[in-house]
């Protein structure tokens, strides 16, 4: 497989798994209403962990030390920014809190520019901003009723920001470490690290287990789909994909949460779900046409050293 189509595949997984965590805000809702929060986190990745060694327990065995300590500082980067911000969410609205959670997709570029001295495109920047814009529309609803609810920035805005910022290094992370060779051991890695993380947050109040069908069901989803097949389906992918270009994809979350709450959810379609949607789509759009081009031109243009060696 041509690095182009791997990183167009690589693109479609992305877009698959942020339709899947888009599924689950319903889900997510109903669950910790009778759940505490780190009790829910606690037994989804437990269960996830459990399946993944189960699963991949013989690429675990071939992953080096220097890749065990890379999955387990991936995994505890995660880890806290997923409690992180299940605590904000307990201090903030909802739709602050999603739009807080979001700003990963400028952080992101922000710390590969200061961390990693990488060149940021222009191009890319203007895709960034274009998310942004997205996000906040289809977050903050100002064009339906106005931006109401709590205008201060405390506590719960603070612990989510944190949370954003951790999840940017999370992706910058994966995109500078992971492999196609060593996603499988070092998603597994990073989900043991995070179900211990998420047990030792949730065990001084005792862990509560779902109660009923409906709630395991609910669970079972979250900790296989959208956790273990999930960060399986990260991992590969941004071993494939700049940190950024991951991030602007991955902002497709909440446009997959607004069709999933109108789809199921019951909720009428509005001129913010489309204006902010249409945006955030363009900025997908914007950054994979940006790839394109690079990958067209990286094909045309052979290296300067076979251009040397020729000569």
């Amino acid at each position: 497989m041509t690095p182009a189509r791997s990183r167009l595949l690589a693109t479609l997984l992305l877009v698959g798994i942020t339709a899947v965590w888009g599924s689950t805000f319903f889900l997510i809702r109903d669950v910790v209403r009778v759940l505490p929060p780190t009790d829910f986190l606690a037994v989804r990745f437990t269960i996830a962990a459990a399946v993944m060694v189960v699963v991949f327990w013989r690429s675990l065995l071939t992953l080096g030390r220097r890749e065990l300590k890379i999955g387990v500082g991936l995994g505890v980067v995660y880890a806290v920014a997923q409690v992180l911000q299940t605590v904000g969410l307990a201090h903030t609205d909802a739709s602050r809190s999603g739009f807080i959670t979001g700003t990963y997709v400028v952080l992101t570029p922000i710390f590969t520019a200061v961390l990693l001295r990488d060149h940021v495109p222009r191009s890319t920047w203007l895709a960034v901003l274009m998310a942004t814009a997205g996000l906040a529309t289809l977050s903050l609803g100002g064009l339906d009723t106005g931006l109401g609810g709590s205008s201060g920035f405390g506590f719960g805005e603070t612990v989510t920001l944190l949370a954003a910022a951790l999840y940017a290094l999370h992706i910058i992370g994966l995109g500078r470490y992971s492999s196609p060779k060593t996603a499988a051991a070092l998603s597994t890695v990073q989900m043991i690290t995070i179900a211990a993380v998420s047990l030792v947050a949730a065990t001084p109040g005792g862990i509560e287990l779902p109660a009923g069908g409906g709630q395991w069901a609910s669970v079972l989803y979250m900790a296989l789909i959208a956790g273990a097949v999930a960060i399986w389906a990260q991992t590969w992918a941004q071993s494939h994909l700049t940190a950024t270009r991951a991030a602007i994809v991955m902002t497709l979350e909440p446009v997959f949460a607004a069709v999933f709450a109108v789809a199921l959810g019951g909720e009428s379609m509005t001129l913010r779900m489309l204006l902010g949607g249409a945006m955030v789509l363009a900025a997908m759009y914007t950054v994979e046409l940006i790839g394109r081009r690079a990958d067209a031109t990286a094909e045309q243009d052979p290296p300067a050293e076979l251009l040397h060696h020729e000569l």
